[in-house]
């Protein structure tokens, strides 16, 4: 795959509104990134399409825009073709949960080595503030003016139920607690789903900052067992007065890449193509 995009352009900032949640998750990101010392060209992020994809423009490595909703399985197409690489998913929580929602689960199912941060605002924000799936029932927007009737999904139980073995929840307002979780999650070996909270300021008028800072409490500060599996779908289900944040989940598996690299000796990467006219390939299909 090639570098698409020109990266970490000197006085150049994401096209974010000033406030928004965003900033703290690509703050951390970069963060956990010089942290690990990943290698630009040895890691792959694949963004969805919305907000969260603006951090994919100054972020120093391989990128790739997907689809809208289709950043995991184009993610998981990157690590079976290349299982050296570190791939990592931004979308936002429309992306994941609404289009990509049966991507997502059958990618915890299969236990892909891949790690999907969700920018999770409650809202579909790019497209100037409809209710997305996360969105609280009852919460009235302006095309939805007599309130959301359907319940929201709950992410984080259906990723544990459909096998996910890393789950974790993140605030993008307490940013060395999510720089230290978004490692964890890169260092799992499996699939690492992180849902963070991250306020929209110009849309969402419920899940504010002051909202986050006075809901969220941190799992490491208390008596918590995160290998425990009843006891994490309990918790990823607590979405009321408090909300837990950190790994609520993580557990060891075979992942399905390494099946499959045993399946095939060489990465599809490193593959010869010396025997494929491109020239024809290209004509047949452009």
């Amino acid at each position: 795959m090639g570098d698409i995009h020109r990266y970490d352009v000197p006085g150049t900032w994401p096209t974010w509104c000033l406030g928004c949640g965003n900033f703290g998750i690509w703050n951390a990101m970069k963060n956990a990134y010089a942290n690990m010392d990943l290698s630009p060209h040895k890691t792959a992020i694949v963004c969805g399409i919305g907000c969260s994809g603006n951090l994919s423009y100054w972020i120093n490595t391989y990128v790739l825009h997907s689809l809208h909703g289709r950043s995991i399985p184009v993610a998981q197409g990157v690590k079976l073709a290349n299982s050296d690489l570190t791939v990592i998913v931004h979308a936002g929580d429309g992306d994941t949960y609404g289009e990509g929602l049966g991507h997502l689960l059958h990618a915890a199912r299969r236990n892909v080595d891949i790690t999907v941060f969700v920018h999770d605002n409650q809202i579909y924000g790019l497209t100037t503030g409809q209710p997305s799936p996360t969105t609280f029932k009852g919460t009235k927007w302006k095309v939805a003016p007599e309130g959301v009737f359907a319940s929201p999904v709950t992410p984080l139980p259906l990723a544990l139920i459909a096998g996910a073995t890393f789950v974790g929840r993140g605030f993008s307002g307490e940013n060395k607690h999510l720089i230290a979780l978004m490692e964890k999650a890169i260092r799992h070996k499996g699939f690492s789903l992180v849902d963070i909270g991250q306020p929209c300021v110009t849309f969402n008028y419920v899940n504010t900052w002051k909202w986050w800072n006075d809901h969220v409490y941190k799992l490491d500060e208390t008596k918590y067992d995160r290998f425990d599996y009843e006891l994490a779908l309990k918790k990823a289900q607590e979405a009321g007065d408090k909300i837990p944040i950190g790994v609520l989940y993580e557990a060891e598996a075979p992942t399905f890449d390494d099946a499959y690299r045993s399946l095939n000796a060489e990465a599809l990467a490193y593959a010869p193509i010396n025997d494929i006219d491109v020239k024809k390939l290209m004509a047949r299909h452009l």
